[in-house]
């Protein structure tokens, strides 16, 4: 049994590897891509009936809405567009395990790891269009330049945190799957896809969550 999808190596030439997470990281991205295309070719208007696709997906948009607007106030759709898709990239991940051969990329810690750093820029960088450059990185010499150092080390230890809780969280996830599969495959596959499915779901909210909570405070900071 593999731990994570990274020593799933399905093809190396030197020290180039292309591995399962590889593999599957753009499958998703693809798949996502096309459907995002597929789903917003022809949407009706207000007064126009709606097809069932179009009313879901407006469902899933509305509620990701709502809860960005929970933690940042009337500027939930400056953050929408990030923060959603964190939440459907982990959601897709996990929910695709039920299909034969996937690998869900958030298992692998680089791929954690990603995202996590792509949070750690996005923060600075909403903080810099709210507040501006300068005002935003002030406030890390703020009460004093001695908090410099313990600023910049709380910001990197939150991202590592971040990597390390969603990649523990699916990884453990699915390798307690798979022992309970290998031995009762025929009492546990049903149930525990079915919990593997919530699992991912939730971890996927906690990290959007987190992520929201992260900008927010970055952006607040100057208006206060």
């Amino acid at each position: 049994m593999h731990l994570t999808p990274d020593q799933i190596v399905l093809a190396q030439w030197g020290f180039v590897r292309i591995s399962a997470t590889l593999v599957c990281t753009w499958l998703l991205m693809a798949l996502m891509t096309v459907s995002a295309c597929l789903l917003t070719r022809r949407l009706a208007g207000p007064d126009q009936p709606r097809s069932r696709w179009q009313n879901a997906a407006e469902v899933v948009v509305e509620t990701i809405r709502g809860q960005i607007r929970t933690v940042c106030g009337a500027k939930a759709d400056t953050y929408l567009a990030f923060i959603g898709s964190l939440f459907l990239f982990i959601t897709c991940s996990s929910v695709l395990e039920i299909v034969p051969g996937w690998h869900a990329p958030t298992a692998s810690l680089s791929t954690t790891a990603a995202l996590a750093i792509s949070v750690g820029v996005a923060v600075p960088v909403f903080g810099v269009l709210s507040q501006g450059l300068a005002e935003y990185f002030r406030h890390y010499l703020r009460p004093t330049f001695i908090m410099l150092p313990l600023h910049l080390l709380s910001e990197t230890s939150r991202n590592l945190a971040l990597a390390i809780r969603l990649f523990g969280n699916i990884m453990s996830e699915a390798l307690v799957v798979g022992m309970l599969v290998s031995i009762a495959p025929f009492f546990f596959p049903v149930p525990m896809q079915m919990l593997a499915l919530l699992t991912g779901v939730i971890q996927a909210y906690v990290f959007a969550v987190l992520a929201t909570v992260y900008i927010a405070a970055a952006v607040q900071r100057g208006e206060e």
